[in-house]
């Protein structure tokens, strides 16, 4: 790899693999197991690693229903993830996993034309299961993300399968080419496709904070942001990050707050402050339901089985 002369920049750290071009660097970590480090045009697009999601926040129809009575283990499973294997390939060639001491035998100087990291994590759910995340990141610096779900016998449906990235700042908003407003698998049919900005990172005021600003279908998305966690930065200087669909169109929502800090409050106020922005694409999504008044069940149609296998792919474009 020493000779080559490719557009990535290898270094190989202790616990980390650094991939570097014209305008972006990412940092990806054993330790944390995927993504640590995402810079596109000088800024800081991740406040920690991305990782698998399960949970969104009960709405009033699923406490209706008692879903999360009977899918509660999924919520565990979304807060506590452990990474139990992985690998890395350059240039499609499997290498031995670069962690000290065998990153010791690199110089500093490797390039290649593409880069893949596979995570695999582990659920603490019974039965337990698998969810593996590739990151392949291709010379300019465009990064396929695919996340794969291994349906396991046992398990209770899912309330959504996707990838959660948090990032620094809050986004002063976002757009994205879809359906218009808020729409799930079961409540589609008022969505009408173009491009749609939406301003800030609005959160639906129902009476009790609950799951919000779903949007299906989605071939592309942009979130922009004009701050950063520095605080000896003082201008203010707009960018954004871009994901865009592969294969199939994706969902997302893009609040500022995780499905657990909704969860967890019964009025807005108690909510935190508004300081991060949580981007949550979704390769699956169960529907809402509510077809005779909150507390009836999803329609079958709209379940998702945990007992099949799930995956979705999608890829990020710096700007």
């Amino acid at each position: 790899m020493g000779c080559m002369t490719n557009d990535l920049r290898l270094v190989f750290g202790d616990l980390t693999l650094g991939v570097s071009g014209e305008g972006f660097e990412y940092i990806f970590s054993y330790s944390t197991g995927g993504l640590e480090s995402l810079r596109a045009a000088g800024k800081e697009w991740l406040y920690r690693t991305p990782k698998p999601t399960f949970w969104r926040a009960t709405t009033d129809n699923d406490r209706g229903s008692r879903f999360p009575l009977k899918s509660g283990m999924w919520l565990a499973a979304d807060m506590f993830l452990r990474t139990v294997g992985g690998k890395v390939e350059i240039d499609g060639q499997e290498i031995p996993m670069p962690i000290a001491p065998e990153n010791n035998r690199y110089n500093g100087t490797e390039t290649a034309k593409r880069v893949a990291l596979t995570f695999i994590y582990e659920t603490i759910t019974v039965p337990a299961t698998n969810v593996t995340v590739t990151y392949t990141v291709h010379a300019g610096g465009r990064m396929n993300v695919e996340c794969k779900y291994t349906g396991a016998a046992g398990l209770p449906q899912l309330p959504v399968f996707g990838l959660r990235m948090i990032m620094p700042t809050k986004a002063t908003g976002f757009t994205y080419e879809g359906l218009s407003g808020e729409t799930y698998p079961d409540r589609m049919a008022g969505g009408v496709p173009g491009v749609y900005s939406v301003e800030g990172l609005p959160v639906t005021p129902y009476m009790v904070p609950q799951d919000c600003g779903m949007h299906m279908a989605t071939k592309w998305l942009e979130v922009t942001r004009d701050t950063v966690s520095d605080n000896t930065v003082k201008t203010k200087v707009p960018s954004s990050l871009r994901l865009e669909a592969c294969g199939k169109e994706f969902a997302f929502s893009c609040l500022p707050y995780t499905a657990q800090e909704l969860e967890n409050a019964t009025h807005h106020e108690e909510l935190p402050p508004a300081r991060r922005t949580v981007l949550c694409v979704y390769g699956a999504v169960r529907g809402v339901g509510g077809i005779d008044s909150w507390g009836a069940d999803v329609e079958a149609a709209y379940h998702i089985d945990a007992q099949q296998d799930i995956e979705f792919a999608f890829d990020i474009v710096p700007q």
